[in-house]
């Protein structure tokens, strides 16, 4: 064979080979598995911008939230008065009988009066014993021994009823009436309103009002308007409340009858609170 025919037939051999090898490589990459596919698959990058995205507004109104205080006076038109006995016995049968007697004759006192039978009520009924008080006896000398016993107790009986007065010119005649028929224990005398509705309606009117005034001048001093009213609600608690105030302009004792004693209704300041919002503009 001539060195030429060698020469081609060598070559041929290698380019054979190299075309065997390429079609393997390009069967094995077209059967490759998914999973092999896809992780060489290369990720795309994400696609970032500039733009920022705002959190929107809350949309909360602006509002004010102030108390308002509001207060009338009135004078008092009922009184109740809280008296009775107190009465002590050896016996506990003693001591009721004593105090049912007492009463008896406190209560005809109070008809004369025309008081009513409903504007009596019975506020406390206790029977108790009390026992002496304990002490160390002195020292007795030999020969002076006294055959002195130890004092025994007592039963004590309270009975006590709480009559409302319509007149306020009766309340210290019906004083002295109970107190001359036995009356010997007396707990206070109050005064109050009948009908308190109206009187407290102006109050929380007043509150209300009270309110706007002081929402008003806050807006003023931050440079807005005050809006209506958002919520509105009563203090509880601190309203409401019913105090007795001193007035001298009242009757003397001697219009109010009997010994006992100068009593002056005085008036009453009936008060609310009244916490509101309101919207500013």
């Amino acid at each position: 064979m001539s060195k030429n025919n060698m020469l081609a037939l060598i070559i041929t051999v290698v380019v054979l080979t190299a075309v065997a090898m390429f079609g393997t490589q390009f069967a094995g990459s077209f059967n490759m598995p998914e999973a092999e596919a896809a992780a060489a698959t290369p990720t795309p990058l994400p696609v970032t911008t500039s733009a920022q995205t705002q959190p929107a507004a809350s949309g909360l109104p602006r509002t004010i939230t102030v108390v308002g205080q509001g207060s009338i006076s009135a004078a008092p038109d009922i009184a109740a008065v809280v008296l009775g006995v107190n009465v002590s016995a050896a016996t506990v049968e003693q001591a009721m009988e004593d105090a049912s007697n007492r009463m008896d004759k406190i209560m005809a006192a109070l008809k004369k009066l025309n008081i009513s039978d409903k504007d009596i009520t019975t506020s406390n009924y206790s029977i108790y014993y009390e026992e002496p008080p304990r002490y160390e006896m002195p020292a007795v000398s030999k020969g002076t021994e006294g055959t002195g016993e130890t004092p025994a107790g007592v039963y004590r009986v309270s009975n006590m009823v709480t009559v409302k007065i319509r007149k306020l010119d009766q309340v210290g005649e019906l004083i002295d009436a109970a107190v001359t028929a036995g009356a010997n224990s007396l707990w206070g005398v109050n005064f109050d309103l009948e009908d308190r509705t109206e009187l407290e309606a102006k109050a929380r009117a007043k509150a209300v009002e009270n309110a706007r005034l002081r929402a008003e001048e806050l807006a003023k001093l931050a440079g807005v308007k005050v809006g209506g009213v958002v919520q509105i609600s009563e203090v509880i608690g601190t309203g409401g409340g019913y105090y007795p105030m001193p007035s001298a302009v009242r009757a003397a004792a001697a219009e109010m009858g009997g010994g006992a004693g100068p009593i002056s209704p005085g008036e009453l300041e009936i008060s609310y609170q009244i916490q509101v919002t309101f919207e500013l503009q």
